[in-house]
């Protein structure tokens, strides 16, 4: 009878759906690199060596840092950009929002919204591979005893990572540009100056910078709050907006020399205009 059923492909559905839901609750209780670890053994079981090649942890260098791929695959269907969250509970979000939320047991958190990670990761991988943005597609795996409580892309999943990338089938790279971005991801391997410690320095330079957008590399540019409980206030602003929705207050010291060169300028145009009108009225009474 036990013979009879493993054979049964329904069985074998699942009990794999069983076994990948008890492995996901016992990721939960780890941290990111658990998480890391599940998707790169899920990534090597699930796709063919001869057509897929999967590099982890890799930083990639820009004009504007650095940026920290959990997991890229190499394929002549499209680059492949895997980002792992290993969340547990009901996860909140959509692609437009700032931050996301995971509730578990009443208590709620909040995370960058992973989307708009990979915005920057995918930009700075074309740029320095020297390839279209088109070809590489970011995707969101969420390990854990999670479930997604609202609509998410289709590149945002909380199952079987392989059968997304599978389902590109269309050839883009061709052989010669497959081969030369294997080239440029080996030397980047072999670069032993783009380590953990060189990456968070980044991290902390380029999130500091009032010039230059920490998620796309484009300028920043000084904006005014319209609307909202900061309305009349000055902040900075991504100058690709509204590709790039990127922005931070104004270092207080900026934001002070700002206030206080507005108010001496009015100042100043008061003091003209009541000039003004001294004279007219001494022409009217000569």
């Amino acid at each position: 009878m036990v013979i009879i059923l493993l054979k049964c492909s329904w069985f074998k559905m699942v009990f794999k759906a069983l076994l990948l839901r008890e492995i996901k609750g016992w990721l939960g209780g780890y941290g990111g690199s658990a998480g890391e670890k599940f998707t790169e053994r899920n990534l090597k079981s699930g796709l063919d060596k001869n057509s897929y090649v999967i590099y982890r942890d890799l930083i990639v260098p820009s004009r504007n840092g650095t940026a920290q791929v959990d997991h890229l695959v190499v394929s002549p269907y499209g680059i492949f950009i895997v980002e792992t969250k290993n969340r547990q509970g009901w996860i909140f979000g959509d692609a437009n929002q700032p931050n996301w939320t995971q509730v578990n047991y009443r208590r709620k958190y909040q995370f960058q919204n992973p989307i708009r990670q990979t915005f920057r990761q995918k930009k700075v991988l074309a740029e320095f591979l020297g390839i279209r943005e088109s070809w590489i597609h970011p995707v969101i795996t969420f390990v854990g005893n999670c479930s997604f409580k609202t609509r998410m892309p289709d590149n945002v999943i909380d199952g079987d990572v392989c059968s997304y990338i599978k389902g590109f089938k269309n050839t883009m790279i061709a052989g010669g540009d497959f081969r030369q971005i294997e080239e440029s991801l080996a030397s980047l391997l072999e670069d032993t100056e783009l380590d953990d410690s060189a990456h968070v320095a980044s991290l902390q330079e380029r999130h500091s910078s009032t010039t230059i957008c920490p998620r796309c590399g484009s300028r920043l540019v000084e904006r005014l709050a319209r609307n909202g409980p900061n309305a009349g206030s000055i902040f900075l602003g991504c100058s690709s907006y509204p590709k790039c929705r990127f922005t931070k207050d104004l270092p207080k010291q900026a934001s002070y020399d700002y206030n206080h060169t507005n108010q001496a300028s009015s100042a100043t145009k008061v003091f003209i205009l009541l000039l003004f009108m001294l004279v007219i009225l001494f022409i009217l009474s000569v």
